[in-house]
């Protein structure tokens, strides 16, 4: 059967009337939060249509999360930025490195969850959502042009009781989620021990519908080909039988 073409032209045609209605949305919200913190006219479209999709284009949600956003970074990271002299405690657990790109151009991001432990000092839980906001700003700046995505392993290889801290991950989960929407692209788990799972189970409700769609377990046998599928070996890490060392975060 002939190819006519009048599929793709449809396709365009719905795509170019989806983008011309996401652009109306977006300078609906722009409007809205401009006369509510006259600061947000700094705020380059890109990072408003990522809280605008992550609210489905509902322009009042989509605004009131990203005026909450703008109060958090004022409050909680009032230099613009989180100084490595600031959490000197996470960074000396050597938990967050970074290593290539996948294959869809995104910085990828590796956490070994074995070398994490609550920080029980005095303002610990609020070292540990900076450590989580450093983190994130890193990778962020990693991406390519055109590319607003991450890609993330989670490995729990040696994970026990020990390093459950179900306080710190919903206060990290929330950042994330509220505070750099659309940023995460997927996440690979790896290595998750059984005894993970009861913690899972508490975590999971507290993940958006949009979140849960991009998490992916990987089984041990299946792991460095399940990778392969999103990472060329080039740009794998080495310990998931790629060919790149991992570099901690601090230093990326």
């Amino acid at each position: 059967m002939e190819d006519t073409g009048e599929g793709s032209d449809v396709k365009e045609i719905i795509q170019g009337k989806e983008n011309t209605a996401e652009q109306h949305k977006l300078s609906l919200m722009r409007a809205f939060i401009e006369c509510r913190d006259p600061s947000s006219k700094e705020v380059d479209d890109l990072t408003l249509r990522r809280f605008l999709r992550a609210r489905d284009l509902d322009v009042e949600k989509a605004g009131a999360m990203f005026l909450k956003y703008l109060k958090w970074r004022k409050t909680f990271i009032p230099n613009g930025y989180v100084s490595e002299s600031e959490i000197q405690n996470e960074l000396s657990q050597n938990k967050a490195f970074v290593g290539g790109n996948d294959k869809k151009g995104r910085p990828i991001l590796v956490v070994l969850a074995r070398r994490h432990f609550q920080n029980t000092t005095p303002g610990g839980s609020d070292e540990f959502k900076q450590f989580a906001a450093y983190v994130l700003d890193k990778i962020c700046t990693r991406m390519p042009l055109g590319q607003e995505k991450f890609c993330a392993i989670g490995d729990l290889q040696g994970w026990g009781y020990s390093n459950s801290d179900i306080r710190g991950y919903l206060g990290a989960l929330s950042i994330l989620q509220d505070c750099y929407p659309e940023r995460l692209g997927k996440l690979f788990i790896v290595h998750a021990p059984r005894i993970f799972m009861a913690v899972w189970k508490i975590i999971y409700p507290f993940i958006d519908d949009n979140t849960k769609t991009k998490i992916v377990f990987v089984e041990k046998r299946q792991l460095t080909s399940t990778m392969l599928e999103d990472i060329d070996e080039s740009q794998l890490p080495d310990i998931y039988g790629g060919k790149l060392p991992l570099k901690p975060i601090q230093v990326a």
